[in-house]
């Protein structure tokens, strides 16, 4: 009776604080037909909004795999002094709120900044720009990426790199054939956290957008409580929470397949 009840209590946990918000949105979303949905995510303000989400997370993903791979593996690797500290302080932008991300981007690459004016005397715009917003959603990302490594590589065997290295496999050889294939997992785990939570994010976006730039989340705030199109604002909606998962889905078909593709 007590196993029923505490999976009763679990469903019904996840039904009020995800399902219902969810389904409240797919109603609104449809609320006046499909036709109107299809209107709603084709305009051209939805349509630039989600193709900049879209270039945008692509960019702090790409990005984030390089900067992750080094700092996982500095971390996980070598011993020095203060590595502890380090590693607390990667962590440091996920407890950060994103409205102070926004205001330090603003502090140091708008345009009255010091370093904002220095670079727009070599004909650079950080902000505002895409640029700007793309440096925000490294910082507020990048320690999905480094933490998904980590913990893999902290797993790795060292033993598999020493006997390709005995084997005659040079540096390079050994890091593409042993160790980035037995980083996979997080490595897709990585570029699946990184990926959503740049495409969804809002705080730093708005305050750096300085009205130029239009993204996904900045057009769900636009319709909702500039326009009170809220039908539009869901449908807009839907398909962010689309994106992420097609692409996951993707993600992990593709893993599996080099999975069978291997183990054949």
């Amino acid at each position: 009776m007590s196993q029923w009840l505490m999976i009763s209590l679990a469903f019904a946990l996840f039904f009020v604080f995800v399902l219902m918000p969810l389904t409240s949105t797919v109603r609104f979303a449809f609320d006046e037909g499909a036709g109107q949905f299809f209107t709603a995510i084709t305009t051209e303000g939805a349509l630039t909004a989600l193709g900049n989400s879209l270039l945008i997370a692509t960019v702090v993903t790409l990005v984030n795999i390089g900067t992750g791979l080094t700092i996982a593996w500095v971390i996980v690797r070598y011993q020095f002094p203060g590595r502890s500290i380090f590693r607390t302080l990667i962590e440091l932008p996920i407890a950060v709120p994103t409205a102070v991300v926004g205001i330090s981007f603003l502090m140091l690459y708008s345009p009255t900044a010091f370093l904002g004016m220095m670079m727009r005397d070599w004909g650079i715009q950080v902000i505002p720009s895409l640029a700007g917003i793309v440096l925000a959603h490294i910082f507020v990302t990048f320690p999905f990426m480094v933490r998904s490594l980590a913990v893999v590589m902290e797993k790795l065997d060292p033993a598999q790199e020493e006997a390709a290295h005995t084997l005659g496999a040079t540096r390079r050889q050994t890091l593409w054939h042993v160790t980035l294939p037995a980083l996979r997992g997080g490595l897709v785990a990585g570029i699946a956290l990184t990926f959503t939570r740049s495409l969804g994010e809002f705080g730093s976006t708005f305050m750096l957008a300085g009205g130029q730039v239009w993204t996904g989340p900045l057009e769900i705030y636009r319709l909702s409580e500039v326009l009170i199109d809220y039908q539009a604002a869901s449908a807009v909606a839907i398909l962010l929470m689309v994106l992420p998962f097609v692409i996951l889905f993707g993600l992990n078909y593709l893993v599996d397949r080099m999975d069978k593709s291997e183990g054949s």
